[in-house]
């Protein structure tokens, strides 16, 4: 026994050893807004705590958060690893961890650090145990042991979406003085949500001024590195939720005290605007870094402090997939000026009908003037289907990115080099987004998503990705390749044959009649919903008479996954009038049924409701806890 106590002693003693020459860390975190900060330039914004933190530290001009809604970009910043990669990229879509890797708390908390998180954790991996030492509304650094290191998060949620639409509100900000981007109409209600976000933005910056003011009251400051950073862009619509720079783009200041700035990136100095790409996937290795903690290769970002610090890198990455009830498949790239987006599904619009989004204000009075055909072009974008394959933007001429270059001869190099970029890393990482959710689960069963598309064996991603590709890049010439992949032994290439042929409309149904009516009987529902999605909006009546039903059967939450019931219901509700005929067998169908998560339960409740006319569940997996604990709670 008393060896036993000396071996414990002489443990406990090496790691305080080892963590005493540690900086405390501190993140002060916000939800859903952009750099609309004073210290980013914008005369319009009234953020005095964080101008003053970046006037003595220092800001990232162009840091991104690689998903433009919360859940899948703190999947992505707990891992370290871009959310396509491991499977993450859907919200809710609780995917395990990859085999052998861990979340960067636990490394930190393995080096002696006190780790914290303060209000919300809200990531799409399952977390393991140990994670943190504290993680809720309490948690706080001064729980700690005496002269124990930590590492705090202190999450803001009242700049979240749902504040910027809450009514009555008590105006900061006068809506007369907004700037209205390009892509919005100017009208009152597009006017007094702006100007409420940056009423919220102003009460998330004075609560990080009273974070800092609570450490420097406490003696800390002087040991206790900080950083400031947003989840994504802001909650208005066409930011959150789209992978453009206006969605992805985020403030993102840090400040490293004297003692601590040898630690600091290279180009570091008080007030200093650094060109550096930064993003989310850089955190965690960053994180390890700064605690001389070399970041494991199966990482995928890149330290930007620290011992283990990187050269600045030339590209950083975004990424778009299911949002709450509704599917797409996009992929972004950024060189601090271009912006490239790669839209895999094109025949979606941008303003898919998301029931949560379109609790805003802004969103509806858009919807409606562009019905009304009260648009400009430029206003029109969001709502046009299809959208254009690629996108390319350059955010020196066109900040509001309305003006897409990809066509443009002149362009043609930028955009083959961005295009490039984009498809190495989706190779590079493994991206295991290429095929329908559901597929993805399928294959990696008895594994992790992450671990099966590491195996070509069970995930030929080059075959699929090209596959993908030629779908989507609505090129006539791609018909002889999509009638080919019909044939192929794997679901998901014929997947993305079904999908082609339903993106080029009635052209593709004519070229390839006979393989897509095969398809709709396929051996994956998945490959069934696109092929009987596209007889029923572009066959024969004949054709659409026996695709409805086969719809509504994929529909049935009862007789199908959750994920098959979902794509089923998207592609019904893009049917519009067509669907009409099976109104009365949706009212049927259940809205409750097994699910990954409880989360999920009100997705095909929401659909069914936007299709029958019924009442739309009401729960939102995008809410701040808080809130909806409190809705429950009235139920």
């Amino acid at each position: 026994m008393k060896q036993l106590s000396i071996i414990l002693s002489s443990f406990i003693f090496a790691v305080w050893s080892f963590a005493a020459d540690k900086p405390n860390i501190l993140w002060l975190t916000s939800e859903d807004h952009g750099p609309h900060m004073g210290c980013y330039g914008d005369t319009y914004a009234d953020t005095p705590n964080v101008d003053a933190l970046a006037a003595k530290g220092m800001l990232f001009k162009h840091a991104w958060s690689c998903a433009p809604v919360c859940a899948a970009a703190r999947t992505t910043i707990i891992a370290g690893m871009y959310s396509p990669s491991t499977g993450g990229e859907h919200m809710r879509s609780m995917v395990a961890m990859p085999k052998g890797t861990k979340m960067y708390p636990q490394f930190l908390r393995e080096a002696g650090y006190y780790c914290t998180n303060n209000s919300k954790e809200d990531y799409n991996l399952q977390k393991p145990e140990g994670v943190w030492d504290e993680s809720n509304g309490k948690a706080h650094w001064t729980n700690r042991k005496d002269g124990q290191p930590f590492f705090a998060i202190f999450n803001e949620t009242c700049s979240h979406e749902s504040q910027l639409r809450k009514r009555p509100h008590v105006a900061i900000h006068d809506p007369a003085k907004v700037r209205v981007p390009a892509y919005h109409p100017d009208t009152p209600e597009v006017r007094q949500d702006w100007a409420q976000y940056y009423d919220q933005v102003t009460l998330a910056d004075a609560s990080a001024g009273r974070r800092l003011k609570e450490l420097e009251a406490a003696g800390l400051a002087a040991d206790t590195i900080v950083f400031y950073y947003a989840d994504h862009g802001s909650g208005m619509p066409r930011n959150k939720r789209w992978p453009c720079n206006s969605g992805l783009q985020v403030p993102m200041v840090v400040y490293f005290p004297p003692n601590w700035k040898h630690l600091a990136p290279k180009e570091y100095g008080a007030g200093v605007k650094s060109d550096r790409l930064v993003s989310f996937v850089d955190l965690a290795p960053t994180l390890l870094s700064l605690i001389g903690v070399q970041p494991p290769e199966w990482m995928q970002g890149h330290a930007f402090a620290g011992k283990f610090q990187t050269e600045p890198q030339p590209f950083v990455y975004g990424f778009r997939g299911r949002m709450d009830e509704r599917y797409d498949c996009v992929r972004s790239v950024t060189d601090g000026r271009f912006v490239y987006l790669r839209n895999y599904m094109p025949h979606l619009s941008q303003g898919q009908h998301v029931n949560y989004q379109f609790e805003t204000p802004s969103t509806r009075v858009w919807r409606q003037l562009y019905d009304a055909g009260k648009l400009t072009p430029e206003q029109s974008i969001f709502w046009k289907t299809p959208k254009a394959p690629e996108e390319l933007y350059d955010l020196q001429s066109d900040p509001d990115e309305v003006h897409n270059l990809a066509a443009q001869p002149e362009h043609a190099a930028t955009l083959a080099k961005m295009r490039t970029a984009q498809e190495n890393l989706a190779l590079k990482i493994r991206d295991a987004g290429m095929v329908a959710e559901g597929e993805m689960h399928h294959r990696a069963e008895g594994t992790t998503p992450y671990d099966m598309a590491h195996d070509d064996s069970m995930y030929p991603l080059a075959r699929i990705l090209k596959a993908a590709g030629a779908a989507s890049s609505m090129k006539p010439d791609a018909i002889v390749d999509l009638k080919a992949g019909f044939a192929d032994k794997d679901s998901a290439i014929r997947y993305w044959s079904a999908m082609g042929i339903l993106m080029r409309g009635g052209d593709g149904v004519n070229a390839a009649r006979g393989e897509i009516s095969q398809a709709a009987k396929d051996s994956s529902t998945y490959v069934q919903v696109a092929a009987n999605w596209a007889l029923a909006k572009y066959g024969s009546d004949a054709e659409r008479t026996a695709a409805l039903p086969a719809l509504v059967g994929l529909a049935n939450w009862s007789q199908h996954d959750v994920f098959t019931s979902l794509s089923a219901l998207n592609a019904i509700g893009d049917l519009g009038d067509k669907a009409q005929p099976i109104v009365a067998q949706l009212k049927e169908l259940p809205a409750k049924g097994e699910s990954p998560d409880s989360r999920f339960n009100g997705y095909v409740a929401r659909l069914l409701a936007d299709l029958t006319g019924g009442k739309p569940a009401t729960e939102d997996a995008g809410e701040p806890p808080a809130k909806k604990a409190k809705k429950n709670k009235r139920k």
